[in-house]
């Protein structure tokens, strides 16, 4: 994060019948070439309100006739770069869970930091607010991964604190690469050019940014957290979830 700035309980999900594998993007790679296959989520999708207006935003762009559309295709913007609503979110941390046994272990350990998670938000409810866009890679001209920044209302450092101490449960079970905390930048990615499949890995986003630069998306509370699947969904459009940890809501 850029600025500083009720009783837990772990839910176990198991695979289910309506949970399906789709491809969107390149397999995230980091660390010493290792390809993950889960992530921490907080999920954000449970907003409709915030879906809506990642929807308004991206017709915005693309609008509903040729000629505008055009116009983007060439400085590198298309739908297929734009998130979906439905996987909307801030990830805390990348897994590497190859089996059942390390999805087990992982649950495991959700279960066992639930007390020191809820001591880092002094059991109380945290919100964040989304404002503003900025790109990964401080290029506006090519941007690879556009997305809103991300403040803790108040700025007591609670969700922070939560999400080291996420990150070292994780980390020292050998699950997340040991840089894992260095790398930590909650954001919400709302345009990300490795989801086309071929042609430009970048795209021009001085226009949106003058628009849209700062757009107050709202404030909104960090539910849970989840252990999510990587290109697996669930029949709500969001990733597969293998567990969550509630946070305090009161």
């Amino acid at each position: 994060m850029e600025s500083s700035k009720q009783s837990l309980s772990l839910q176990n999900r198991g695979e289910s019948s309506s949970t399906h594998l789709a491809s969107k993007g390149k397999q995230i790679v980091q660390g010493h070439g290792e390809v993950f296959t889960h992530f921490v989520s907080f999920p954000l999708a449970i907003y409709p309100e915030l879906k809506k207006n990642l929807e308004a935003f991206r017709n915005s762009i693309l609008g509903d006739n040729d000629k505008n559309a055009l116009m983007f295709k060439e400085v590198g913007i298309d739908k297929s770069i734009f998130v979906s609503p439905n996987t909307l979110h801030l990830t805390v941390v990348m897994l590497k869970l190859e089996n059942k046994e390390s999805v087990d272990a992982a649950l495991n350990i959700l279960k066992s930091i639930a007390s020191n998670v809820k001591h880092a938000l002094d059991n109380r409810p945290v919100f964040i607010r989304l404002k503003g866009l900025k790109s990964m890679n401080d290029s506006l001209d090519k941007t690879r991964v556009l997305y809103a920044p991300v403040e803790e209302v108040g700025n007591e450092g609670r969700l922070l604190s939560a999400c080291h101490v996420i990150i070292d449960a994780f980390a020292n079970a050998g699950f997340a690469g040991k840089d894992a905390k260095s790398r930590l930048k909650l954001h919400a990615t709302v345009m990300n050019a490795s989801y086309r499949k071929g042609g430009k890995n970048t795209f021009d986003a001085r226009e949106i940014h003058k628009e849209f630069g700062n757009k107050d998306w709202g404030n909104y509370l960090i539910k849970e957290a989840h252990i999510s699947k990587r290109s697996w969904y669930d029949s709500d459009g969001y990733f597969h979830c293998c567990g969550t940890l509630p946070f305090p809501h009161k």
